[in-house]
């Protein structure tokens, strides 16, 4: 039997890796979409152990004319799209850029599947940030009505909804994961959770003697990006292509992620070294996101593995690695 092939864009994220080596184990030939530097950089791929098994192809998820060559070219069975510009902050500085990758990119990407490999199956990254503060409950489903409150929710709003119409329009196997937060000792630096592990690192190490962030109090649904991948390629087995919210169901703020991260090395009081800098903050805030995997569960038979604490602990262990050179 051969092998089922896989395109993944977004591979030298934080998702992507996790992704490759999911589908590697599983037997498929894995491609991976990087765009054309003088110097890329795979540390996140050879952190996992899969840059080897990747077969890398050059293009760029805003030019459709090269979506559609690499389409055309491998004829994959399953894409992955993961590209994006994924930082929150960074929308309101750059909501161009943020558009063109995360809503244009997927509409180019769209077209050039149902154009050279209509049977190709389609995993949309799609974002909590949808639900803004909207809930029910409390709790965010499929069922709750999306308010983004962020350029990047707008332009993930819109790559959302054109994933559904390319589903229902033209009958081909499209599916969104409604991904809350997910986080790994991969994690881009930019992002709170990692600028938490490291920072704590830093400190314990006496290499840095505070850590500066916005507003703590913020509450989240933080999983293990090793187990939602899992949820992506669960979706694309599935006989129907539908949209699931990928989440824990459980909620920590901020300040949570920060005592679990101190107290893993010792520190039970980081009040000293936390210092909060307005600049972290946002135009508009999104509170609390808390989701429910109820549907994934019940249809996908997927449930998280790794616990909050199981979490913070693996990224505070490794960034101790790192800058301790072990």
């Amino acid at each position: 039997m051969a092998k089922k092939t896989a395109l993944i864009t977004g591979i030298l994220g934080q998702d992507g890796p996790y992704l490759a080596r999911l589908l590697l184990d599983k037997g498929y030939r894995v491609y991976g979409l990087i765009r054309r530097y003088s110097n890329p950089n795979f540390s996140n791929t050879d952190y996992l152990g899969v840059t080897s098994g990747i077969e890398f192809v050059t293009g760029d998820i805003t030019d459709e004319k090269s979506l559609m060559s690499i389409i055309k070219l491998i004829t994959p069975d399953e894409v992955y799209n993961l590209a994006a510009q994924s930082f929150v902050g960074v929308s309101w500085e750059q909501p161009k850029t943020t558009t063109e990758v995360n809503s244009l990119g997927v509409l180019y990407l769209l077209h050039a599947i149902r154009s050279a490999a209509p049977g190709a199956r389609l995993f949309q990254a799609s974002t909590g940030d949808l639900f803004g503060n909207n809930s029910v409950g409390g709790i965010q489903n499929e069922t709750v009505p999306f308010k983004p409150r962020s350029p990047y929710a707008v332009t993930k709003l819109y790559s959302y909804w054109m994933t559904v119409n390319f589903r229902e329009s033209y009958g081909m196997f499209c599916a969104n994961g409604i991904l809350f937060n997910h986080e790994s000792p991969i994690r881009g630096q930019e992002f709170v959770t990692r600028k938490i592990s490291t920072g704590a690192a830093k400190i314990k190490l006496g290499l840095a003697a505070e850590l500066i962030l916005g507003n703590i109090d913020t509450r989240r649904d933080w999983g293990f990006a090793g187990d939602y991948v899992e949820a992506m390629w669960l979706m694309l087995q599935h006989e129907r292509p539908d949209d699931y919210v990928i989440a824990t169901g459980e909620v920590h703020s901020i300040r949570e992620f920060l005592d679990t991260a101190f107290k893993r090395l010792g520190i039970d009081d980081w009040g000293g070294y936390v210092r909060y800098d307005s600049k972290f903050s946002r135009p508009t805030e999104v509170y609390t996101l808390l989701g429910s995997p109820e549907k994934a569960k019940k249809v996908l038979g997927w449930s998280p593995k790794l616990t909050f604490e199981a979490i913070v602990h693996m990224m505070v262990d490794a960034d101790i690695a790192r800058l301790s050179g072990c």
